[in-house]
């Protein structure tokens, strides 16, 4: 499995469309550090959990200067869906399309029951005000993750 973005390098720039019709950019939050997570399915029990975690602790992440971004390949009505049934309160990105996902190295064969399949391997990354990765988690345990994400962000 092939991670192109790691820790040191400048986060890959991106504009996707978000669940409020919109769009975010990671230019758009230059001069802010960022949390972006990148999850595999809207409204599974892994992603609702990692989603509802972060959002408990959103205030504690602004308060930090630290702004959430949740992505997936999921099209945007469904992540429009996931954050009004669950009170998200940050915006959920939609990349069908795979370029940041595949950018980000997030996009990649997986395999399920004996199965293989392309998907994204749940990852967080921690992006510094100057646009630079700062920290990169890989396949993602979702207990305690926001928790140690959020220490992570605070100490950065």
């Amino acid at each position: 499995m092939s991670w192109t973005a790691a820790p040191g390098d400048m986060a890959p720039d991106f504009t996707l469309q978000t669940d409020d019709g919109g769009s975010l950019s990671l230019s758009g939050l230059r001069g802010r550090k960022a949390v972006l997570y990148f999850y595999p399915k809207a409204d599974t029990p892994g992603c609702t959990q990692e989603s509802m975690d972060f959002n408990r602790l959103r205030p504690d992440f602004e308060s930090s200067g630290v702004a959430i971004v949740g992505v997936s390949a999921d099209p945007v009505e469904a992540q429009e869906k996931f954050r009004a049934k669950y009170g998200l309160a940050f915006p959920l990105a939609s990349d069908t399309g795979h370029e940041m996902l595949e950018a980000y190295g997030v996009w990649a064969e997986k395999s399920m029951y004996g199965r293989k399949f392309m998907g994204i391997v749940r990852s967080t990354f921690l992006i510094g005000a100057d646009g630079r990765i700062a920290r990169v988690w890989r396949n993602v345990k979702v207990p305690g993750h926001a928790e140690e994400v959020l220490v992570a962000a605070k100490d950065l």
